[in-house]
């Protein structure tokens, strides 16, 4: 997955292994009922949307596919180190979030994995999905993670305005 800093208007392409174009990520400026993020096929129809809940005290996304809510990221208040809740699938994120190096696992084990890619043009990440998980729902979480630390970034800017 390569893309420059996160901005909502941003698009960028998500590529396989073999650095073949799989899907698109494209986002939206707020709108009536938050901020969206659209991953499309490379034909593209849309296979996953991520939406921005507003008034919510703390960040909170949720995952759509098919039109169907399959999940619901939001960030607990942790004081040591920040904890993700990942509603639906049942999946926890382990590792370091905001060096982007974390897993998530599920009762089975290891769900999707996800590393920076240091030595690459832009920011890039290696994504490793489990052969028995549904690429889309994994892509869709992960995007939702970097969409909570997104609005953090951006409630820490505004809070450092005032």
């Amino acid at each position: 997955m390569k893309q420059k800093v996160f901005s909502w208007k941003e698009h960028f392409t998500v590529k396989n292994d073999v650095e073949e174009d799989c899907y698109t990520v494209e986002g939206d400026a707020v709108v009536v009922g938050g901020k969206k993020l659209h991953i499309k096929d490379m034909t593209g129809n849309e296979v996953a949307m991520i939406q921005q809940k507003l008034l919510s005290f703390k960040p909170k996304f949720f995952v759509f596919i098919r039109g169907e809510q399959v999940a619901e990221i939001v960030k607990k208040f942790s004081l040591l180190k920040p904890k993700y809740v990942i509603s639906g699938p049942d999946w926890e994120v382990k590792g370091s979030i905001f060096e982007h190096d974390y897993t998530i696992t599920d009762q089975d084990g290891e769900v999707v994995s996800l590393h920076k890619a240091w030595l690459s043009w832009g920011d890039s990440y290696e994504l490793s999905i489990a052969d028995r998980v549904d690429e889309k729902m994994a892509l869709a979480v992960v995007m939702a993670i970097d969409c909570v630390l997104e609005a953090q970034a951006e409630n820490a800017a505004a809070a450092d305005d005032i």
